[in-house]
Order: structure tokens, then sequence, then C-alpha cells
């Protein structure tokens, strides 16, 4: 492991989020009215670069403070579960400059980062396939989960080298293994049988999932999970969207009536399938 081992402060003593610099605070919404599960797609860093006039990396840097700041906003707002969409498996594919600044971004977010977040009580995953990120990258994220793995207070799945349709077929293979060897008995399979093998079983479904620079798509991102979302597409590039568009989002949901296929007049903002 990398990163060093810092014990958790104990129960009610974890940092808070820092405020934010327009001193705006998180709307105060009841618990249960809040979505359990937020993903998002984190998109726009190449536009808002390309505005500038400027190279992509220099969104991707501008989106990274983006993400620290959601985060804190996330914590704030009194949210259990974040996945953010940090690098897919399609990715890979990008000039090679730019997945490389892009590395080395995921390198100064989390040693910039991971002490104060532990120290908030935020729990890291990393969700994707973890056998083609360079070893420094595979090190310093799985000292990052080991580290925050008994925090509670939120918990942010890093979705790296991560996409759906490999995650369901990783998934497939290993069902079929313990299918052969005679631990799985298929007429006997469930749902939750196969969302078990999955990248991050113990993550709830996602209530809300929110993109940001103005395309309407979901582009491979938790399918399986995001079955019964509610969806949030904005305009703003992830740059220069905040904590602030995060409370907006979420307020959104809350005004949302959720039926999951059923014929009643559903609740707002209810997460619980019917």
């Amino acid at each position: 492991m990398s990163l060093p081992a810092v014990p958790a402060p104990g129960p009610g003593r974890h940092l808070p989020p820092p405020a934010h610099s327009s001193g705006a605070r998180a709307p105060r919404i009841p618990p249960h009215r809040l979505p359990r599960h937020v993903a998002i797609i984190m998109d726009g860093n190449g536009r808002w670069a390309a505005g500038l006039g400027a190279a992509r990396t220099r969104g991707h840097r501008s989106g990274s403070r983006a993400m620290i700041d959601v985060v804190d906003g996330a914590l704030e707002v009194g949210l259990a579960q974040l996945s953010l969409y940090a690098f897919s498996t399609e990715n890979w594919g990008r000039p090679a400059a730019e997945v490389d600044g892009i590395m080395l971004l995921l390198h100064e977010v989390l040693r910039s980062n991971l002490r104060r977040w532990h120290e908030q009580g935020i729990r890291v995953l990393w969700s994707g396939r973890r056998t083609r990120a360079a070893a420094g990258i595979r090190t310093e994220l799985e000292a990052a989960e080991y580290l925050t793995r008994d925090n509670e207070l939120l918990t942010v799945a890093v979705c790296f080298d991560y996409g759906s349709r490999a995650e369901l077929l990783d998934a497939v293979r290993l069902l079929a293994v313990d299918v052969a060897t005679g631990r799985v008995e298929p007429v006997a399979l469930q749902e939750e049988d196969l969302a078990g093998y999955l990248y991050q079983p113990d993550m709830s479904e996602i209530d809300l999932l929110v993109r940001t620079g103005g395309e309407q798509r979901i582009s491979n991102f938790l399918l399986w999970q995001a079955a019964y979302a509610e969806l949030i597409f904005e305009q703003t590039l992830w740059p220069d969207f905040d904590r602030r568009d995060l409370w907006r989002a979420v307020q959104a949901y809350t005004r949302r009536q959720r039926r999951f296929g059923g014929s009643g007049a559903g609740d707002p903002g209810v997460t619980a399938a019917g």
C-alpha cells in the first residue's frame, strides 16, 4: 500500500466538509426524501477546454476540481452513496497524452484529498476492471479502498475503467463458473443473485442519475443499477458544475413521482420499489 494508514476519527468527530466559496449552504431535506444513491456522468471537459482554446487536459483538471466540490456537497446534503464516471472502458482509445494526463490527475486527486476524505468519514470504492490500470494507479485506488473501508457517512464509488456491458459480462463469467462447479443451481437463480456478482454488489440501486454537458444518453454506465433511476440531463459542462447544481438536482428528484411500473399516484422522492 502506498498511502499511510491514518486512523478514522471516532463517532461524531468527523471533519465537516468545507463551505462552498459562495457561502451557499445545502438545502435541508428530510433523510427519507433524499435519493440514497446518486450517479453522475461527468461530461463536457473537452468541450469546456475547446471553448477556451485550451488543451483538453485543462478541461480535465478543472473537472477534477468540480468533482472534489461535488463530493463535499454530497456529504453536506446527506447523501449515502455517490458513483462518479471517472474513466470508461472506451476512454483507453483516446490519444495517449490525454489518457496520461487523466491518470496523473487521478493520482493528484487521491494524494491531495484522500486523507481529508478519510477524516470526513467517506468510504472510497473502485468500480471497474482492475487488470489494465497501471500498477501505480491500481495500488493507490486499492490503498484508498483499504484505508477508508470502515467509513460510513458517504460511500464514493470511483468508476475507473468501467463499462456496464463489461461489468455484466464479467458477472456472467463468474456466475457461469459457479454453475459449472455446482455451487449455483441455474433454475433457482433470482435477479439479486446476478447482482451479487457485480463489481460493487453492496452499493444500492441508483435513485438519481445526472449527466452534465447536454448529451441525453447514459453511455454504458451502470445499466443494471440504473434500471429505475430518475434521469436528469444538465446543459452545464462538468467543469462549471458544482455542489449547488448537485443540490438542485437532488431537490428536483424530491419532486418526482416514482411509480416503478405501478398504477398508483406515487410519492415524490419515494425510493423503495413498489
